[in-house]
């Protein structure tokens, strides 16, 4: 088995800028002179996440060559995502096992009526507008966010609505459900270029699909792309009348798994504990797959036993094309399962942090260029957010730049003098956050993206303010 924690993983540049050209300088833009706008957007945006254009950017011509830039019809967006997605491979190149998430996440624009190329998200009496944007996140094992994968936006068809009783006979291309396929075939050409990193493709429930386990399936036997589903599906054993997961209970548990379950509304946080169940599973095709061959996989069960009193009990339900051929397997795929919620967070940071759902421009193309440089944005601040808690003991400074940390240590201290020693990163990022709100209190726990992403804004100010002042003593000495 590989050893997941031998990541050799480098996070991103300390300066703002480099980080910048190090995610978007290779960008095949047709002209050089919008490869170095693109740097000075991504910069402000990082800079200042939560700010609208012209605050992030700043006044005159900064804002208004950011607008002219998203208004550029001769800008592909995909441009943009593939110079973020080649740096990502680098770093995907580098570690042995990498889970890449995918979901789907909704944004609402129907505050911007007038906005063109959006289409409906909701029922047709919610008349909801807006984009649908699925994206695939690549992080280790033990959660750290390496980059996006794979992106796809798109709008629904608004004289397609009402039309889902005729969705079943068209073909898969041309139905949401190839968003899947995509994401997968995104990691299949990622591993064919890292011949020594695992690339593990995790969906949620609606990911069950059987086209997309026939397409990991007819992979060649060596490929280093596999799939691990949550099964939404009792699907029919081939063979027999039986179904998956009724005969998955019926075997006997091999071992039980703890898990750590986050607190959810106003249940608190809790160890969970599951019993674990697998097994080798032959699927029969679905009715409407009549002919096709069936489906080789791997079933996990984990279910929990003796939730508290009104809790509902976790029951996750796997499918994967990982052969399990021990309880340490089985268990480690859990844990990979339980990263998935990570796609959900960095959606959260896009909308909530980057205010993606609140940018003003007047296509949906437009929002698209903003977007991709969003989600870069978003997924750096991810990352640092996971560093406290991955790297606590590193050094921020591969984090922040000098006068950053600087600022941040005086500003938490009330002193005007910094250490010549950097805080580590866990430091930082707690004193980052209570800029943000956080209070730190003993039972808080670690802090998290929301608390991260307003304290980075108000440390942009500070820092701003230590270069001031470091330069006019500068000069009177």
């Amino acid at each position: 088995m590989l050893n997941a924690n031998a990541s050799s993983f480098c996070p991103p540049p300390t300066h703002v800028a480099d980080w910048a050209l190090t995610e978007f300088g290779h960008a095949e833009l047709g002209d050089d002179r919008r490869t170095e706008r693109l740097l000075m957007i991504a910069t402000a945006f990082a800079q200042q996440p939560t700010a609208p254009i012209p605050q992030a950017c700043g006044p005159g011509p900064a804002t208004q060559g950011a607008y002219r830039f998203f208004e550029n019809d001769d800008i592909d967006p995909e441009t943009i995502r593939e110079a973020h997605q080649e740096a990502t491979l680098q770093r995907v190149s580098q570690v042995p096992i990498v889970l890449a998430l995918q979901d789907t996440s909704t944004l609402n624009y129907s505050t911007h009526p007038e906005t063109q190329g959006l289409g409906p998200i909701g029922t047709r009496q919610q008349n909801i507008l807006g984009l649908l944007l699925h994206s695939t996140l690549a992080v280790t094992p033990s959660g750290q966010p390496l980059g996006l994968l794979h992106t796809a936006v798109r709008a629904r068809d608004p004289k397609a609505a009402g039309a889902a009783r005729q969705r079943h006979r068209k073909p898969t291309a041309e139905k949401e459900t190839q968003k899947w396929l995509d994401s997968l075939s995104a990691c299949q050409q990622v591993a064919a270029q890292c011949p020594q990193t695992l690339l593990v493709n995790i969906t949620d429930r609606e990911g069950d699909c059987y086209d997309l386990f026939a397409q990991g399936q007819a992979a060649p036997a060596d490929a280093r792309a596999h799939l691990l589903v949550r099964s939404k599906h009792n699907r029919r054993l081939a063979g027999t009348d039986a179904r998956l997961w009724d005969q998955v209970a019926r075997r006997r548990a091999a071992g039980r798994l703890q898990v750590r379950v986050g607190r959810r509304g106003q249940q608190p946080a809790r160890l969970a504990t599951l019993a674990i169940r697998f097994c080798p599973v032959t699927l029969q095709a679905p009715t409407r797959r009549a002919g096709q061959p069936p489906l080789q996989l791997w079933a996990i069960e984990a279910r929990e036993q003796r939730p508290p009193p009104g809790v509902t009990p976790i029951v996750w339900h796997l499918l994967t094309t990982l052969p399990i051929t021990s309880l340490a397997e089985a268990c480690e795929k859990v844990g990979w399962y339980a990263q998935r919620w990570q796609i959900e967070v960095i959606h959260k940071v896009l909308k909530s942090g980057c205010q993606i759902e609140q940018r003003q421009l007047e296509t949906a193309q437009r929002l698209e260029r903003a977007l991709a440089v969003d989600q870069v944005v978003a997924w750096r601040l991810l990352a640092l957010c996971k560093a406290g808690r991955e790297q606590p003991d590193a050094a921020v400074s591969a984090w922040l730049e000098q006068a950053e940390w600087e600022a941040l240590w005086c500003q938490v201290h009330q002193r005007p003098t910094p250490p010549r020693t950097p805080p580590t990163v866990r430091q930082a990022v707690r004193w980052i956050a209570q800029l943000g709100g956080f209070l730190a209190r003993k039972g808080d726990g670690e802090p998290g993206p929301i608390t991260l992403w307003r304290g980075l804004h108000r440390l942009h100010d500070l820092t701003a303010m230590w270069r001031l002042c470091q330069h006019t003593k500068g000069m009177k000495q």
